[in-house]
């Protein structure tokens, strides 16, 4: 009886010495090679910005005037990055007082396709990290616009913002 005793003390000490050690083995996570094709999401444009740069400027070499207008597109950690797409600008007169903004539209250009890599460095100001486009247009005395600008990323994704800004002489 006393050698049963001694036998089930012995295991259970070695029971409760040993039990809270026990944990599953560690597995090393099994990673993919890089390779060109793995998307990395978190660094595509989700938003596009109109930065308060933009504004009507006057062209002397070419005698005419010109909308200035710096866009930004930024990806989910609100980072300004470089993407190709195609943008699409419009320009709405800013209505006072209402609930939508946005009167009648007074000018559309063309889309700007930014996929090749030669041309979306052209629009490209590194030091500032934006695009600059120069949209023509006559602006009429100290009226308020809306400029809305669009980016259309290669995936289909649309992304949208709106910029108020006045003329001033």
């Amino acid at each position: 009886m006393k050698t049963t005793v001694t036998i089930a003390k012995t295991l259970f000490i070695c029971l409760l010495l040993l039990a809270p050690g026990c944990e599953p083995a560690e597995t090393t996570p099994q990673t993919k090679p890089h390779t060109s094709t793995t998307k990395h999401f978190s660094y595509n444009p989700v938003k596009v910005d109109i930065m308060p740069l933009t504004g009507f400027v006057y062209d002397a070499t070419e005698n005419k005037n010109l909308l200035r207008v710096y866009v930004s597109l930024l990806d989910s950690f609100d980072s300004q990055i470089k993407s190709p797409g195609t943008f699409r600008f419009e320009l709405y007169k800013k209505l006072q007082r209402t609930a939508d903004p946005k009167g009648k539209r007074l000018a559309i250009w063309p889309d700007i396709n930014l996929t090749d890599q030669t041309t979306n460095n052209n629009y490209w100001l590194d030091f500032l990290r934006v695009y600059e486009f120069n949209l023509e247009l006559e602006p009429k005395d100290r009226q308020t616009y809306i400029l809305q600008a669009t980016c259309i990323c290669p995936n289909g994704q649309r992304l949208t913002t709106e910029f108020a800004f006045k003329y001033i002489e």
